[in-house]
């Protein structure tokens, strides 16, 4: 009889005998994996926290005591264990689960997550609210060692030392070495560093020593600077933490024994765990780069399925930067913990002195990047585009009010799919468009991308280049990059009726729907408008020459994006015009695959037409 399915609640997991806990932790690795093989996800993260996650749920009173994720990319068992079982089956697909931690979901999830570095300072937040209402409740952040190495994490931990606010923080260390202390020393002094005697014996020892005047206080300092060579927690005890650890973290009765140990200490504790990614499935425990986040795959073999012969736009990118490279010494290339995912892991490869990933830290990239530019280097930064939010201050001041020339590249602009509105690009063009001396550009397809790149690069100027995720419509690709006039956007068809203006990945579909269009006894025109700023004026007139009819189309929110800069400049001038935009809603768009979220935003070729139609009535 299987474990799992009895399973209901974290009051249920409780209730299971301890030696039954292996075979469950077996059973939800498994379910992880079948389902994440139909549906993509992020697979080796979450393989590596299973036994964390339920030995957590065993100790602690969930959801009374609660538990706040990093990232949350590693809470598939947290969804397995806490009444989702039913719904597993639909995680990441429209109108199922969604991939992370999200509080409209379940009263499990105490807090929504999708980026890193936010679970510290998330829990703190809810300790001292938990103080102010004196609840005895507990607080608990699982945090993944990639999370520390972004700066609000070490905001949160001086702030929580400060405060000394009870809360336990759990060090999910998952790179890929395995640290001496893990084994039976480690079992050992961890054992022994969460006895409650011990601590005490520390603090009357200390307290005794600092009787002795400067003698003393030298002695208790240099007994605790042994206690850290020993015990490789030093940066979390000067920072007013309890250090534990490390302990292996997919061991379930050491996490248990642990956790009981240590969920009563007070003030704010930091519990190092060593996990193996992609844990007990053999294709992500060798390859976990690739299974920290994948789509379909063959359970059986890890094999990947359903992979498409277009060149992604991601694709484009890494190959363009790698050629222009090879002429220009100066080409740096900067990543925030993402090389293989902005397609950076060929040029790393290639030219690793020029080659910077800086860890999840998108402000001091942006910020490094703006001291290589004036410098006389030409960096460019790799991100998506959700990540870019968190530099925006750092795009602002250090890079377009110096006019210094970054090129920000910014993948997975418009919709991701599955990933949901954690990661949906939606709003680049909305923030960014008002900053003044940037340039924002937007291809068309893969092989304008690579023309856009060099402008970029060529310009000397603050340059903004957003695509999308995922393949390319299949273009021929130029044998050569070449500069484009910034600036301008090109006709793709003349009519008399209407003219359609479309930026980035919507410029084919444009296309489309103008044939739709001509079917129906509408001739509408096409622009590719290529840049969003400067906005190209000279032909948007041209457009109004023939019709006084616009359309604008983009994958980007209607709330100060493309078509708010067409409509900003047709209000200006003493010209009739009738404008319809299309593009994303004034909403958090949900998770899905792109083609269904397309359409159910009317921004396919079909939709778009009868929204033409039925406005142009």
């Amino acid at each position: 009889m299987k474990v799992l399915p009895t399973v209901k609640t974290p009051a249920d997991l409780r209730n299971i005998k301890r030696e039954l806990l292996p075979t469950l932790c077996e059973e939800i690795r498994q379910e992880i994996i079948q389902t994440t093989s139909k549906n993509g996800g992020h697979l080796g993260s979450s393989l590596g926290a299973v036994e964390i996650i339920t030995a957590l749920h065993y100790v602690f009173d969930t959801p009374k005591d609660k538990l706040v994720f990093d990232t949350g990319h590693q809470s598939y068992a947290h969804k397995l264990l806490t009444g989702r079982q039913g719904k597993f089956h639909s995680i990441r697909t429209k109108g199922g689960l969604s991939g992370f931690p999200k509080r409209s979901e379940s009263k499990y999830d105490d807090f929504g997550v999708g980026h890193a570095s936010t679970a510290l300072s998330a829990a703190l937040g809810m300790a001292i609210a938990r103080d102010q209402k004196k609840s005895d409740a507990r607080v608990v952040a699982l945090v993944a060692d990639g999370a520390l190495t972004g700066g609000m994490a070490y905001e949160a931990m001086q702030n929580a030392g400060l405060l000394g606010s009870d809360m336990l923080v759990i060090l999910n260390d998952n790179q890929m070495f395995i640290s001496k202390r893990v084994g039976a020393l480690g079992k050992v002094l961890t054992k022994l560093l969460t006895k409650k005697y011990v601590q005490l014996a520390e603090e009357k020892a200390t307290g005794f020593l600092k009787q002795f005047d400067e003698f003393g206080n030298n002695a208790a300092k240099l007994a605790k600077r042994a206690r850290s060579i020993l015990f490789p927690g030093t940066i979390f005890e000067e920072m007013g933490f309890r250090y534990f650890g490390p302990v292996n973290g997919n061991d379930i009765e050491a996490m248990i024994e642990v956790l009981e140990s240590v969920k009563d200490v007070k003030g704010p504790v930091l519990l190092h765990v060593v996990t193996k990614k992609g844990k007990g499935y053999t294709p992500a425990e060798e390859k976990p780069t690739k299974f920290h986040g994948i789509g379909i795959f063959d359970a059986d073999t890890g094999d990947t399925i359903g992979k498409t012969s277009c060149i992604t736009f991601t694709k484009a990118f890494s190959d363009t930067m790698v050629k222009l490279a090879k002429t220009d010494k100066k080409i740096n290339a900067i990543t925030a913990a993402m090389p293989e995912g902005t397609g950076l892991d060929e040029f790393r490869h290639t030219y690793p002195e020029r080659f910077f990933d800086v860890g999840i830290a998108e402000e001091h990239a942006a910020t490094f990047a703006a001291g290589l530019a004036a410098e006389g280097l030409k960096p460019v930064v790799a991100v998506y585009s959700s990540f870019a939010q968190r530099c925006y201050d750092q795009i602002v001041h250090d890079i377009a009010l110096q006019d210094l020339p970054v090129v920000f590249a910014l993948d997975r602009a418009g919709l991701v799919g599955e990933d949901g509105p954690t990661h949906h690009g939606a709003y680049d063009l909305s923030f960014l468009r008002s900053t003044p001396n940037l340039i924002i550009a937007a291809p068309a397809d893969e092989n304008e991308l690579q023309h856009m790149l060099k402008t970029g690069i060529d310009c000397a100027k603050p340059f903004v280049l957003r695509y999308p995720r995922g393949s390319g419509f299949g273009v021929t690709m130029d044998e050569k990059p070449q500069d484009l006039p910034i600036g301008k956007g090109v006709w793709l068809k003349k009519g008399n009726d209407l003219t359609i203006v479309a930026i980035g990945n919507r410029v084919h579909p444009a296309l489309e729907t103008a044939e739709l269009l001509r079917k129906k006894g509408v001739d509408a025109g096409v622009i590719n408008a290529r840049f969003v700023k400067p906005l190209d004026t000279d032909i948007l007139e041209q457009a109004l020459k023939g019709s006084p009819r616009i359309v604008t189309i983009e994958d980007n929110s209607l709330c100060g994006g493309f078509g708010s800069a067409v409509a900003e400049y047709l209000t200006a001038q003493d010209k009739p015009f009738k404008l319809l935009r299309l593009g994303l809603p004034d909403e958090f768009v949900e998770h899905g695959k792109v083609a269904l979220l397309h359409e159910q935003l009317g921004l396919t070729p079909k939709t778009m037409t009868e929204q033409i139609l039925k406005w142009g009535k």
